[in-house]
């Protein structure tokens, strides 16, 4: 006869998943999730039940499945089988074996709402208030940067390019709703630089142009901590120079410096900076046909040793989280990015911890 499991085998799997480090029991520990509640159930509207019908699933509860689906980048269908099939997620979601669990569709209805009501930023400021009560202030100054979120690629006719590009909706299209559900009309097209691999026979590296179709992740992190303090969503080839003065920065570090590469260094912006008491650390640009001046050069390199730190933001939410924009629209593409900023700052948060009490 075959051994049957129960709660004591359930008690002793979970403990094994601690001992073997379990993510998201690090992240119960650094967060408490209810700090989320009053503002979920203000979106959301929930009712209390009294009218009848089946009660909706805990607002918190739903919100850390879009946590979990932001560290992991989950579909809601594969989200769904796999709180079904692991034991780290229901505990992490506070379910048991025998409790019911969200499909996908009850998940994506919940992050529509949360998207409708522009939630997401509001969300992440609370955490943002959070973490500086637990002592971590913005200070030493501000880094920015924007980083490329691919989406699906559109296989669009040239006509249907051109009404998009005009903020038109393609003729073709509006007899074919479900078509138009499926056209993203607010990702574009850019064009990413990259370094190409150096050559055995010495010969210099060229840039290599990269296509990409989709969104962009504009942050600013301070240079203390390493933590998002604000941050914006947009359409691939918007400037980013131009976010600066978009509300990018943040007011409240203790220290003036901004850093950023040259895409950010424009009058407008080094303009901008100086009436509002910040000072410009952003890499000055290479006058046309002319060598770099070796006093900008080593300039540049100084500032490079802070600035580069963003990169470490970017590469986790890529490499690590996995990042990509499967959905359809800037609205659901910022709630998407809103999230992978927030888990980011979680798991920093733990890090900053463990680095705290070493």
């Amino acid at each position: 006869m075959g051994h049957q499991s129960g709660f004591f085998d359930v008690d002793e799997r979970l403990k094994r998943l601690s001992d073997l480090g379990d993510e998201l029991l690090g992240f119960a520990g650094a967060v408490d999730f209810e700090i989320f509640r009053p503002e979920l159930v203000a979106v959301l509207r929930y009712s209390d039940g009294s009218q009848g019908g089946r009660p909706p699933f805990d607002p918190v509860m739903m919100f850390k499945i879009l946590v979990i689906q932001a560290a992991n980048n989950l579909s809601d269908e594969r989200a769904e089988f796999l709180i079904n099939d692991r034991l780290s997620f229901m505990r992490f979601l506070g379910l048991g074996l025998a409790d019911r669990v969200p499909d996908a569709r009850t998940i994506w209805l919940f992050r529509e709402k949360l998207t409708k009501a522009g939630a997401i930023k509001g969300m992440f400021e609370r955490f943002d208030a959070a973490v500086r009560e637990a002592g971590y202030i913005a200070m030493g100054g501000q880094i920015v940067d924007a980083s490329l979120v691919a989406a699906p690629k559109q296989r669009n006719t040239e006509d249907e390019k051109k009404a998009i590009k005009e903020g038109r909706v393609p003729a073709s299209w509006k007899a074919k709703p479900a078509k138009l559900r499926h056209k993203d009309r607010d990702a574009r097209w850019t064009v990413k630089f990259s370094k190409a691999k150096p050559k055995e026979d010495g010969t210099p590296n060229i840039d290599i142009a990269i296509p990409t179709f989709g969104y962009k992740n504009h942050i600013s992190i301070d240079r203390r901590f390493g933590l998002i303090r604000r941050w914006d969503a947009t359409d691939a080839s918007a400037y980013d120079g131009a976010q600066i003065r978009k509300g990018l920065l943040d007011k409240t570090n203790t220290a003036g410096s901004v850093w950023a590469d040259t895409a950010y260094r424009s009058k407008a912006n080094e303009e901008f900076l100086t009436k509002n008491g910040l000072v410009s650390q952003i890499h000055r640009k290479k006058a046309a046909g002319r060598a770099m001046p070796d006093k900008i050069r080593r300039a540049n390199a100084r500032k490079s040793e802070v600035r580069s730190r963003v990169e470490h933001v970017f590469a986790a939410q890529k490499d690590r989280m996995d990042l990509f924009i499967r959905t359809v629209g800037i609205a659901r593409a910022k709630t998407k990015i809103g999230m992978v900023n927030l888990v980011y700052n979680i798991k920093r948060l733990i890090f900053l911890n463990r680095c705290a009490y070493a």
